[in-house]
């Protein structure tokens, strides 16, 4: 197994695990991604082996060391979201409540 091979599926599916475990695409931390993309890297390299998956092929990468690799990503966002949130997803934030409109100009003149 080629190390920039296993490097380059981990970011690209940590990447997606971050976006579809956020709800909210601008409150995403590079904690998160990193942690997705250990997880994604862990899996393709430890545990890919182990099941006889592979994760490069004759044509470059498979699909099912792609998957294991997104399940290992997915598995340990969700681990971390648990510990942190509560939850495994990480739901939107409040948004405040904008304060009225106020006219620029005093329209009684």
């Amino acid at each position: 197994m080629d190390v920039v091979t296993l490097m380059t599926e981990a970011v690209i599916v940590g990447w997606l695990a971050t976006l579809i475990m956020h709800l909210e695409i601008e409150h995403i931390r590079v904690f998160d991604f990193a942690i997705a993309v250990t997880g994604a890297a862990l899996a393709g390299g430890l545990l890919g082996p182990l099941l006889g998956v592979s994760l490069a092929g004759e044509f470059g990468l498979t699909l099912s060391g792609t998957l294991v690799s997104w399940v290992g990503a997915m598995t340990l966002l969700a681990v971390a979201n648990l510990m942190r949130y509560g939850r495994l997803i990480r739901e939107r934030r409040s948004r405040r409540r904008a304060a009225p409109m106020q006219p620029l100009v005093n329209s009684e003149e």
